[in-house]
């Protein structure tokens, strides 16, 4: 058959024939919205390089921590801010902490409705920023630092939750993190590795949310720009140490990646949209330069069409509510 038998744009004509073939589904259950919780707010706190999204007191922490599970998110990421830091970062393994209070206040708000997840770093406890602990020379020191990634972990799973991030991208970090939770009698505790987290320009935002107090930068442990083939090789380690599910950081500049991983392992796939895809799109539109919920919508439908089954984004609550109207 030829022009004009063949016309696919029959399958474009309306709105619900577009629905009905589609490729590529976003669900809300599929979404994890990231939060942060500041030590001593008492009303949440605007972070002006993310614009709408906040630095929460434990009070809007749990209010948000509900409307979410009302918009249908799959799940809940939370990052801790400490009113103070030192050089081991003991607030990050203090039942006391900040995160680990935050995970007994949303477990008690919102139960199994969702999935209440744990970013397991040290990084926003650290007075130098970096991931780990760090040497008598400076560097970051593996080994030391898994020991450390073991007592956090056990105290986020004391405090309740329901899956753990080790996103340092120390080697080795997720096997530790699954004999520890282990032991200490947490077995269904389940690890979303952050496998391939990239050396990234694209974190700017993310740093202003925690406060980071980091000097330098991370790329003597996360991973260069120009890799793939590393990729696959960290991906690989996770999942023999335990995995159960794991992670590609940015998602929009590595779709490539996101796609490699999923045809690589048959555990679930997640991608990060960053805080920097999040604000370049907001920044855009806040210009008139494009239309915010279309753009939205799309990176998200792309990061979906690339592999991965769970995305992370900043826009995950608004994104429930709107995406009925995608077609």
């Amino acid at each position: 058959m030829s022009y004009p038998e063949i016309r696919p744009r029959r399958l474009r004509r309306t709105a619900a024939v577009r629905r009905l073939v589609s490729e590529t589904r976003v669900d809300p259950a599929e979404l994890v919205v990231p939060m942060f919780v500041k030590e001593g707010l008492t009303e949440p706190r605007q972070i002006a390089s993310l614009p709408g999204v906040l630095q929460h007191s434990r009070d809007s922490l749990r209010k948000a921590a509900a409307e979410a599970v009302q918009a249908g998110v799959g799940g809940i990421m939370l990052f801790g801010v400490p009113a103070s830091r030192d050089e081991r970062g003991s607030g990050g393994v203090d039942p006391a902490g900040i995160l680990n209070v935050a995970i007994r206040d949303v477990v008690a708000e919102v139960g199994d409705a969702t999935v209440v997840m744990s970013d397991l770093c040290l990084d926003e406890f650290t007075s130098h920023g970096h991931c780990g602990l760090l040497t008598g020379e400076g560097a970051v020191d593996n080994d030391a630092t898994l020991a450390a990634y073991a007592e956090m972990a056990v105290a986020q799973a004391d405090a309740g939750v329901g899956m753990v991030g080790p996103s340092g991208m120390m080697d080795g970090q997720v096997g530790v993190v699954r004999r520890a939770l282990d032991t200490a009698g947490h077995t269904d505790v389940a690890v979303l590795a952050y496998a391939a987290k990239y050396a990234s320009a694209f974190y700017g935002p993310f740093r202003d949310a925690v406060e980071s107090a980091l000097d330098g930068d991370r790329r003597t442990y996360q991973q260069d720009p120009a890799n793939l083939r590393e990729s696959l090789r960290e991906v690989a380690l996770d999942v023999a140490e335990g995995a159960d599910l794991v992670m590609v950081k940015p998602a929009l500049p590595y779709l490539d990646v996101v796609a490699a991983v999923r045809a690589a392992v048959d555990v679930p796939v997640a991608a990060y949209q960053v805080s920097g895809e999040y604000a370049m799109v907001e920044a855009a539109a806040a210009k008139g330069w494009i239309d915010r919920e279309r753009v939205m919508l799309e990176t998200l439908t792309s990061i979906r069409r690339a592999g991965a089954q769970i995305i992370l984004t900043y826009w995950a609550v608004e994104a429930a509510t709107l995406l009925d109207r995608r077609y």
